[in-house]
């Protein structure tokens, strides 16, 4: 397990960050570079596929790029992908489907974007949208087959809802249509498994569920692609997630791993058992109110994540250590009041330092973020939002 962090980081980055205006976001260097080391660590030397989504940061990206261990990314976006191909990015995994046409006119404009990109697609009818957007006779595009990596037990669906490809014989199916099909070239496949890698161990149920599920998926797995590689080359098998890493590690099958939330560690992630990252990322909001004594409220905040609403996806205070949100209000779009006796020890113009509940997600608030390194220095560096990039 990698090792907590000995003292609080947020003295240090605040201090480095005292010029700047809040809110800004912070991204704690020394935790960031400990965090990918020991993701690599994880994976058991799989060459690990960086989650960009999870990131948002060019600058990054291409830093964690050049460790040993890490190959490739993982994309949210065509137009992102793309994008990431420009600037010099040349193994690129589109993780999900995609209907942009612009996008599809950019990807075959260019042969080496073709040779970087890899799209993703789940059925026939997405190979039927990019023939009619581009023509029959368009150039070949790499394509992966996403695969349901849910586990189905008595009617239940315990994991995410994504490709309608479940079983061997659904994979087997599709992949010998795209196989015959002329402008693709079917070369991966990816095994996404939210209900372990995105499923903290809140408890003995989730951990047996989450045992099952492997079991189950491996099994599965082996004999999908044995059946596709018999009709194609595989040059991709992607499985896992950051939370999942130590779990296919071993897996045969799998030529790869994927993962991003574990280089910041947002607050979902302080769930797990089986690893303890450093939390890296934060951002930080000004005190401009003190309605009582016990009381401040700080500017701005209401960066909640996606996924299902409630008390998981809002921000959390993190120092001074001692605050709290208050239930009846939550964290608000222009403003956010928090509760506590250390509230007595802040002035307005302090700072609170937040950490986000999603990783990347932050960054979609934030024009840039500043790096701290551990001697206390900050580097502004821009998101993808601060590069006037919006991926939808």
């Amino acid at each position: 397990m990698a090792p907590e962090t000995p003292t609080p980081p947020y003295p240090r980055l605040l201090r480095a960050t005292e010029l700047l205006d809040p809110p800004f976001a912070m991204i704690d260097e020394e935790a960031l570079w400990a965090n990918a080391a020991d993701l690599v660590r994880r994976a058991g030397g799989v060459p690990i596929r960086l989650a960009t989504k999870s990131v948002r940061v060019r600058s990054i990206i291409k830093n964690i790029l050049t460790l040993p261990g890490f190959r490739g990314v993982m994309t949210y976006s065509l137009a992102e992908s793309v994008w990431l191909a420009d600037q010099g990015v040349n193994d690129i995994l589109l993780a999900y489907p995609s209907v942009d046409r612009v996008a599809y006119a950019d990807l075959v404009a260019d042969d080496r974007r073709r040779a970087a990109i890899t799209v993703m697609v789940d059925s026939l009818e997405a190979l039927d949208l990019i023939d009619a957007t581009l023509g029959a006779d368009h150039p070949p595009i790499r394509v992966c087959l996403d695969v349901d990596s849910s586990l189905r037990v008595l009617g239940a669906h315990l994991g995410a809802h994504r490709s309608p490809v479940h079983s061997t014989r659904d994979a087997k199916r599709i992949a010998a249509a795209i196989a015959e099909r002329p402008g693709f070239d079917l070369v991966g496949l990816m095994f996404y498994d939210a209900q372990i890698a995105g499923m903290p161990d809140s408890g003995p149920a989730i951990r047996a569920v989450k045992r099952r599920s492997a079991k189950e998926l491996r099994r599965r797995r082996r004999r999908i692609v044995k059946a596709v590689r018999q009709l194609t080359d595989l040059q991709i098998v992607n499985a896992g997630g950051t939370g999942s890493l130590d779990v296919w590690r071993d897996d045969p099958t799998v030529t790869e791993l994927a993962a991003g939330s574990g280089l910041f560690v947002p607050t979902l992630f302080d769930g797990y058992r089986s690893f303890t990252p450093r939390p890296a990322a934060f951002f930080a909001l000004p005190v401009v109110r003190k309605p009582t004594k016990d009381a401040v409220t700080c500017f701005g905040g209401g960066y909640i994540a996606s996924g299902p609403a409630g008390d998981t996806r809002v921000p959390r205070p993190v120092w001074p250590e001692g605050l709290e949100l208050y239930p009846a209000e939550g964290a608000g779009e222009v403003q956010t009041p928090l509760r506590g006796k250390i509230a007595r020890t802040l002035d307005i113009g302090d700072r609170v330092v937040f950490r986000h509940a999603k990783a990347g997600e932050m960054c979609e608030r934030f024009d840039q973020v500043a790096l701290v390194d551990a001697a206390g220095q900050a580097t502004l560096v821009p998101t993808y939002r601060g590069e006037g990039k919006n991926f939808g």
